[in-house]
């Protein structure tokens, strides 16, 4: 397995939940690891608790997805500190629930331009400096882009839209020497919603479970690329 230690990366929306998961177990690789998110408060509060672990460094930095020069500044706060990027983490996105009838426009252009434009920023952003490490792009997308449900409508469209977006920049870039895959998980014990894990919550995956996914597609052998994953709780409850 490839070793992974003094690796550089950048995860959106990283200061909790899936995010902080995969920040966490890169840390504890020995990775450095820029996390961004839009309320620098809850940023600094995760970078504290990351460099807590004493190996990897972390640094982070308020950004909005959505904003093509907020991802522009943080690549370049990644270049200015370590000097290069091996991975981004897409992982940055939120969820509009309910029926098509009440759904509004501003709900519809919140959940499409930050899980789907945003991460189009992202890798935009950040291309370049991957095209000269070799790196690795990973975009956190979710059942909901294979399965749609009622009441989901919006964030179904941008999660399926996420889904085949990765699958064709994994096309266009290969031939640098990128790799790129999509995390499609189920049911996961996070924030998500505006809700709070709670021990009622022990059955999904955890952040955690999503971190020690990265690691491991991180290590693989550079001639395999697992494109596109599947992941759901075992035993749902």
């Amino acid at each position: 397995m490839q070793s992974i230690k003094n690796k550089t990366a950048l995860i959106t929306g990283g200061s909790k939940g899936i995010g902080f998961g995969v920040a966490e177990a890169l840390v504890n690789e020995n990775v450095h690891v820029a996390i961004t998110g839009r309320s620098q408060k809850s940023v600094d509060e995760a970078v504290t608790k990351l460099n807590k672990l004493g190996k990897g460094e972390a640094i982070g930095l308020a950004a909005d997805v959505r904003k093509s020069n907020d991802q522009q500044r943080a690549v370049e706060a990644v270049i200015k500190k370590w000097g290069k990027l091996d991975l981004l983490v897409a992982n940055a996105g939120l969820g509009h629930f309910g029926s098509i009838e009440k759904l509004t426009a501003e709900q519809w252009h919140e959940t499409i331009d930050t899980n789907l434009t945003g991460v189009f920023h992202s890798i935009k952003a950040s291309l370049e400096e991957l095209k000269k490490s070799k790196g690795y792009i990973i975009t956190m997308a979710s059942l909901a882009g294979t399965n749609f449900f009622a009441g989901a409508s919006a964030y179904n469209a941008s999660k399926f839209g996420l889904v085949g977006f990765t699958q064709a920049v994994m096309l266009d870039v290969r031939q640098y020497g990128i790799k790129v895959s999509t995390i499609m998980p189920g049911s996961v014990a996070t924030h998500f919603g505006g809700d709070a894990p709670a021990a009622d919550d022990a059955w999904k995956i955890q952040p955690e479970d999503i971190g020690q996914m990265v690691v491991d597609m991180l290590k693989m052998n550079p001639r395999t690329l697992p494109s596109k994953i599947e992941v759901r709780p075992s035993m749902p409850k």
